[in-house]
């Protein structure tokens, strides 16, 4: 039996309020496919919803989803489809939902489905129910599914954000993962033993400098090295001699020490009386 969401309280969003911005270069572009009368049009609205869902501004061949962009195409389901079908592909599971807490899934899938950050922590505490009860793809058809969705962006709409005024797009300053998934990543790596353990020892990252640093650029820094004198070499050979080399004694308790004699200095002033001395 799954747990309806629980009631929470609004606070007060820009998104809620209808708006009368003067169109300008922060309006979002909107895509509809009841107005695309080409492909390049309709290419245009599957690179947007890529954007859009994926958060991914350069797509990966591996990203796309061929079988959701022929039936778009083909027009055997439209945009609210595609979107759905982005959202439950393994690429969203695998660069959202596996690295990311509930709680931050919540955050992320508002932002790119409907347009909006949550309201606040009970928001997301209450959708995160959802997803532990319903899983993934439970939580994106509700999220698809729910009136909110039907009211701004309907079947034939890309999702985009809503009422930006001063920040750049979700999609831009939204990061894949938080620190949640890099701290985690963290100690697995470490596999039970400190970070101090791990840098004395030496035994990974030795390893991880090495394998940070491609052969082509180790290969380039070999042909360019300077020729001439090994300086570390040479300045070894030197120590070794010194410390090898028997000094002559200089100096000997026996020797016979010079004398200084006092000899006459001219005083200043002798020629007056009583200055003369003997």
């Amino acid at each position: 039996m799954s747990i309806p969401l629980l009631q929470f309280t609004p606070t007060t969003q820009n998104q809620r309020v209808e708006g009368y911005e003067v169109p300008g270069e922060d309006t979002p572009t909107i895509y509809r496919l009841t107005d695309a009368t080409s492909d390049d049009e309709v290419d245009a609205i599957i690179w947007a919803g890529y954007r859009q869902i994926f958060s991914e501004h350069l797509i990966l061949d591996s990203y796309r989803q061929p079988f959701l962009e022929s039936q778009l195409r083909n027009q055997a389901i439209n945009v609210r489809d595609f979107v759905r079908g982005l959202g439950k592909s393994d690429v969203y599971r695998g660069l959202v939902g596996e690295t990311n807490s509930n709680y931050r899934l919540v955050d992320i899938s508002f932002k790119r489905f409907l347009g909006r950050a949550t309201y606040g922590k009970d928001e997301q505490i209450s959708w995160s129910i959802v997803i532990a009860t319903k899983g993934l793809h439970g939580f994106i058809d509700a999220l698809v599914d729910s009136e909110e969705y039907r009211q701004n962006f309907g079947d034939d709409i890309v999702p985009f954000q809503r009422r930006r005024f001063k920040d750049r797009p979700f999609n831009l300053v939204n990061p894949r993962y938080a620190d949640y998934w890099r701290n985690r990543e963290m100690v697995q790596s470490l596999a039970g033993r400190s970070y101090y353990q791990v840098a004395v020892s030496g035994q990974s990252v030795q390893r991880g400098v090495r394998q940070a640093i491609p052969d082509t650029f180790l290969a380039m820094a070999a042909s360019i090295a300077p020729g001439g004198m090994n300086y570390q070499r040479t300045s070894d050979r030197s120590r070794n001699y010194i410390s090898s080399v028997e000094l002559p004694e200089t100096y000997s308790n026996a020797a016979a020490h010079p004398t200084v004699k006092p000899t006459k200095v001219a005083l200043p002033y002798r020629y007056i009386p009583g200055n003369k001395t003997t």
